[in-house]
């Protein structure tokens, strides 16, 4: 029977297909006693479960190949370790079921690793993952992380970190369903860059039975289980629809009047230039390089590595602008080599700018593979840093792009509200800000933007968001210099607007919501722009404010 949940869409577009959980941690098995004579069957069980998720971690390292494979072989070895092997066959001798034996063997080895040295100890986490695929194909329970499927899936999760986004297949993908997360979570930005349907803050997605057909509405939030016949042919009529009324946009982005507003692309690589260039992305607003960082947590790759990468999207926007955030490791992106694992509150501590400035041979090496990524290209590079909070941290990022001779236009990202508050004297230093709105939401309202019970206070029209934002593009104009939005707020067609009329320079987004925002900027004015803005901003909520707009650029 067909029912309907409602959490919010993030990301435009319908996907009907049958749900795959995303992998949780496993849970500690109950530690029960066995008959003496069911030990031999619970080893053979043992054994048949440890052969299996080496097997299938070598197979991924095949697929994937170069130091991800390498990673991959190393963990099947582990899985594979004979010493580890006889002490789980030893603990169900005397009485241990086959998953309590491995997780307590697992265990033992595990405290040996944490206290042998700096080395090993960083082997702890690859040990837990084994530790976990063994005992949850013991259970019978999916396995912790990206699903295994040969066929499109819906995928459904808690939330998703950016640590994820390497192993999902956006072919396989069909669109996401998150119990937590807001518009600005990661989840969200991710299927917007996969171009996929997407829901989040969706309370009891994780209750929806694998297997289960559902049809995601991404634009409404709107979730249909067990979807009638009738109502697939409906989605997915208006679904085309949507598409058919984009394809007579195109171009430039641009007001009605002429007002030029570039459309750039929100990137993590490489991978995702297709897409940007397809949609008529006029340039890179936000490359993201911490997915090529998150390849590896243990070390940095090598500078001829990034210089590789760098280069593939350099040479894919030939005289276009190419805006590269440096390294934004900390919080919820951990890096075991920079970020400290013991602080209190990781979102408030050593982060972005902060974790470089600690460990300059990692920024030196990051801008110097930059340098040498542009060399001869007609490209407009401009480089910027994340979690600028004032003059100085801008002066210090200035001075290191100097210092590496990166021929470059050096930029600040606006995430915390005193960079909003001193944008003038933060452009003393810099010659572009670029407004990371998913953060600046985050400080601004002390609300996690993984947390879905905060929402709310992470919607990208609230007011006092606006009044930042019009701060910093007013500093910006004052100063003779650019101010672009690279937050997810410019993806959300009705905004893109608001924005504009607030007096940004660019807007950048994931390049499955361009066509969205150049049609409907292309149906207004500046002025009316300008107008809805104002609007916004003499409201009290995030939805008066939505509403506020709407009415003005409707007409009504």
């Amino acid at each position: 029977m067909e029912t309907t949940l409602r959490g919010v869409g993030v990301s435009h577009g319908v996907a009907i297909g049958e749900v795959r959980h995303m992998g949780t941690a496993v849970l500690e098995p109950p530690a029960k006693q066995i008959p003496t004579e069911e030990a031999p069957r619970e080893q053979g069980r043992a054994r048949q479960a440890v052969e299996a998720v080496a097997a299938d971690l070598i197979a991924r390292g095949n697929l994937a190949g170069g130091e991800a494979q390498h990673v991959l072989e190393a963990q099947a070895m582990m899985a594979q370790d004979p010493e580890l092997m006889a002490d789980v066959e030893r603990r169900i001798t005397v009485g241990s079921t086959a998953e309590r034996a491995v997780y307590d063997a697992f265990a033992a080895y595990r405290a040996l690793l944490a206290n042998a040295g700096e080395y090993l100890a960083g082997r702890v986490a690859d040990l837990d993952d084994v530790r976990n695929r063994i005992v949850a194909r013991l259970l019978g329970v999916p396995m912790p992380g990206v699903p295994d499927s040969d066929e499109p899936y819906v995928l459904i999760a808690r939330d998703l970190a950016p640590a994820d986004t390497a192993l999902l297949d956006p072919t396989l993908v069909l669109g996401f369903v998150t119990e937590e997360g807001g518009p600005t979570s990661h989840s969200a930005i991710l299927a917007r860059a996969l171009g996929v349907p997407a829901v989040v803050a969706l309370p009891g997605a994780g209750e929806l039975a694998e297997g289960t057909v559902v049809a995601v509405d991404g634009s409404t939030g709107d979730i249909f289980v067990d979807p009638s016949p009738e109502k697939r042919a409906e989605l997915i009529r208006t679904a085309e629809e949507r598409k058919a009324a984009l394809s007579a946009s195109s171009g430039p982005g641009a007001t009605s009047d002429g007002h030029k507003v570039p459309l750039l692309a929100n990137i993590g690589g490489p991978a995702d230039v297709a897409a940007a260039v397809e949609a008529g992305a006029e340039g890179v607003g936000l490359f993201r390089t911490e997915f090529l960082f998150l390849d590896d947590s243990a070390k940095a790759p090598s500078e001829a590595k990034q210089v590789e990468a760098y280069r593939k999207v350099l040479e894919a926007f030939p005289e276009g602008r190419v805006v590269v955030r440096v390294l934004d490791a900390g919080a919820d992106k951990p890096l075991d080599f920079l970020t400290p694992a013991d602080e209190p509150n990781p979102a408030l501590g050593v982060r972005g700018l902060r974790t470089l400035l600690d460990h300059p041979e990692v920024l030196r090496t990051q801008l110097t593979a930059l340098a040498k990524a542009a060399e001869g290209l007609p490209v407009y590079l401009e480089v910027m840093a994340p979690m600028v909070a004032d003059r100085t941290d801008a002066k210090a990022f200035a001075d290191a792009c100097r210092e590496a001779g990166l021929q470059a236009k050096f930029g600040a990202m606006v995430e915390i509200p005193s960079a909003a508050l001193r944008a003038r004297s933060i452009l003393q230093e810099v010659e572009f800000l670029s407004l990371g709105t998913n953060d600046l939401a985050q400080y601004t309202f002390a609300a996690d933007r993984q947390v879905g019970a905060v929402s709310r206070l992470q919607d990208p029209w609230q007011p006092a968001l606006l009044d930042l934002v019009a701060a910093s593009a007013e500093a910006a104009k004052a100063e003779g210099k650019s101010c672009g939005v690279c937050g997810e707020a410019a993806s959300d067609p009705l905004l893109a607007c608001v924005l504009t009329g607030l007096g940004v320079t660019s807007l950048s987004m994931g390049a499955a919501s361009i066509p969205y925002v150049r049609a409907t900027l292309a149906k207004h004015t500046l002025a009316q722009c300008e107008r809805a803005a104002a609007a916004a901003r003499a409201t009290d909520s995030a939805e008066e404010a939505r509403l506020a707009a709407q009415a003005v650029l409707s007409g009504e």
